[in-house]
């Protein structure tokens, strides 16, 4: 059972807790409109909000990491989604009542992120519901990101609880992966971004909710 001798749930970030999507696009579309292009709608970013700049690069001007003109674009993308990410981004319906519902339960939760303590930093700050987590964990906080499971391991180790006893919860296969081999029993969240060519059946998920409230559910049952 997915929720059996569970201590600790631990979330990735963007496209599970909150939805960034508006702010992470609307910083890619300002690039592509201040070099006179046509601005795209939210819809065609929103699918790639999870790969970062990566993503929103990729669909604002077709390019790749491997592209020799990304690192300067993606610094210009940087700066233009620091100065507004906290905008539009919101938590995703379901998620405030879901966290307290965990702690009423005694679990201590936190996040474990790709993004950069420059991003993740002020965000978890400003944010309330951030408040209670036992930790947070950006990509740059251990010498690895996600998939490599030492994210995973770190924030465990803040929580002073056994991976073993975590639940990683997720909308990227990157997440599966990593807490697949952090041994954490691992949740896919199908309502967050998850790319537009992503089947998340094929991720070897525990189990998956299309709502975070269903997360509930799966502990219950347990």
């Amino acid at each position: 059972m997915i929720g059996r001798e569970t201590r600790a749930v631990l979330f990735d970030l963007d496209g599970t807790l909150i939805d960034s999507a508006p702010d992470l696009g609307a910083a890619a579309d300002k690039m592509r409109t201040d070099r006179g292009l046509d601005s795209y709608p939210l819809e065609r970013y929103r699918p790639m909000a999870g790969a970062g700049a990566r993503g929103m690069l990729g669909v604002a001007f077709g390019i790749t990491p491997e592209s020799p003109e990304f690192p300067e674009l993606r610094e210009e993308f940087f700066v233009a989604y620091e100065r507004r990410m906290l905008l539009n981004t919101q938590v995703f319906d379901g998620v405030q009542a879901l966290i307290e519902a965990l702690r009423e339960r005694g679990l201590l939760w936190g996040v474990v992120t790709n993004k950069s303590m420059r991003f993740t930093d002020p965000l978890t700050q400003a944010i309330p519901l951030f408040a209670t987590a036992g930790a947070v964990v950006s990509g740059d906080t251990t010498p690895f990101a996600k998939p490599h499971p030492e994210p995973l391991y770190e924030a465990a180790r803040r929580l002073g609880v056994p991976s073993e006893a975590c639940i990683y919860v997720g909308d990227d296969e990157r997440d599966i992966i990593a807490g697949r081999a952090a041994g954490m029993r691992t949740v896919a969240a199908t309502y967050g971004y998850m790319g537009s060519q992503a089947d998340s059946t094929l991720w070897q998920a525990d189990a998956s909710i299309s709502s975070p409230l269903e997360l509930l559910k799966l502990l219950i049952s347990a």
